[in-house]
């Protein structure tokens, strides 16, 4: 794995790439590769036995050309400084593929929730919030869950919000709970897309979904919900993992039992009668569809050679290194980038906020069928670019697309002063 790989220089080398199929001045992808602010904070918060922690916290806001900045907070021991710089350029970009209006950002606490009470949790969270507190807004920034967060912790930073600002206003965060302003669909939505991006890539290639062979790693939100509805299109799921290890069936596992076994062990090991294996053995699986749903740089140049899967659909952030993407290439191995087949969690924040300003809210049918139209577009305006441009694989025309309309919004706004 590539575990000392910078997600931020990995970031600025796929916008690089592009760039060679673009016709726009250097200064302006320069600005294109950097974020616009970054704040960078130390937490102090009281433990339940009365002393104090502090910890470093982040939020990176990149580029708000197309609208107010929007991206998660993670709770992770890896939060960085270049980490959250990494991945709210790629929110940035995941938002403009789409066509989502939003920018990009990105947060997170360097911690490891599962060392702390809830009550702990709540005091840090809240903490975070009061530093946020100037940055975000509906029309600034939004926040939203991502690793080891959820509906809680938005819950919380929004309570907190609004209780400083003395307003109501649920829009400033998503990923909320539906009584406190969520949006049907939101939980599933991430895994949702990468189902429906592995569905799109399948036709495209002229291939059969139903009956396809599919490994995960990662079993997590992302990846369980992904695994049940590839399942659900037909597929079969013979290898999932998490961080404590991986399962093996070759004849299929029942990915809602496994993500039931997760809930009640804390794992996916031990499931039935599944063999066990570790990640990189499963990322090296001779299976139609590899499903990467972990944290980024999963898979390095070194592991790519042993990739034997035929599609990549990345359902986390970077989990493919730009060394990977080109040995990938070489092996004719298509790859459907993540800034567009995890895009379903921000399209339905975007839903979400929208719900939040009207006031007015949507059936989990229609948050589905519109995130169907959103997908899907999108894919065939990524295919459309990689035809017509020539780009090398479907990344490089992915952010074709995203940085031909970011530098568009940017050139109808002028520079300014």
């Amino acid at each position: 794995m590539a575990d000392q790989a910078n997600p931020f220089e990995s970031l600025q080398e796929q916008v690089d790439d592009a760039a060679a199929f673009l016709d726009a001045p250097a200064g302006v992808l320069d600005r294109l590769k950097n974020p616009e602010r970054v704040l960078e904070t130390n937490l102090t918060f009281e433990l339940d036995d009365g002393s104090l922690e502090t910890v470093r916290a982040y939020r990176s806001q990149f580029n708000g050309d197309r609208g107010p900045y929007k991206g998660g907070i993670r709770y992770h021991p890896g939060v960085s400084r270049d980490e959250v710089k990494a991945l709210s350029g790629w929110m940035a970009y995941k938002c403009a593929v789409v066509d989502v209006p939003y920018g990009g950002g990105k947060g997170g606490i360097a911690i490891d929730p599962a060392d702390y009470s809830e009550s702990e949790l709540e005091r840090l969270t809240r903490s975070f919030a009061k530093e946020l507190r100037p940055l975000i807004g509906e029309d600034r920034d939004i926040p939203a869950p991502d690793v080891n967060t959820g509906q809680r912790e938005m819950n919380w930073i929004k309570d907190t919000y609004e209780t400083l600002e003395n307003t109501t206003a649920p829009g400033v965060i998503t990923g909320k709970a539906l009584d406190s302003g969520g949006s049907e669909g939101r939980v599933e939505a991430t895994g949702r897309s990468v189902a429906l991006a592995a569905r799109e890539a399948f036709d495209w290639l002229d291939r059969d979904l139903a009956g396809a062979t599919v490994a995960v790693q990662g079993y997590g939100n992302a990846g369980s919900v992904a695994a049940a509805l590839l399942d659900d299109l037909g597929a079969d799921v013979v290898a999932v993992s998490d961080s404590s290890g991986g399962i093996r069936a070759p004849d299929g596992l029942d990915p809602r039992a496994v993500k039931t076994h997760k809930a009640e062990t804390g794992s996916v090991s031990g499931y039935g009668d599944a063999a066990a294996l570790t990640n990189e053995e499963l990322l090296t699986l001779d299976v139609d569809l590899l499903v990467p749903a972990a944290l980024e740089n999963a898979i390095d140049g070194d592991l790519a050679t042993d990739v034997r899967a035929d599609v990549v659909v990345e359902a986390a952030n970077g989990p493919l290194t730009p060394d990977a993407d080109d040995v990938l290439v070489d092996k004719d191995v298509y790859v459907v980038p993540d800034i567009l087949a995890n895009a379903g969690g921000v399209t339905v924040s975007y839903f979400e906020w929208v719900q939040n300003r009207q006031r007015f809210y949507w059936t989990e049918e229609r948050v589905n069928e519109e995130l169907e139209r959103v997908i899907t577009e999108a894919f065939d305006g990524m295919v459309d670019a990689y035809g017509a441009r020539d780009t090398p694989n479907l990344r490089t025309a992915a952010y074709v697309v995203a940085i031909d309309r970011i530098v568009d919004a940017y050139d109808q706004a002028g520079n300014w002063p």
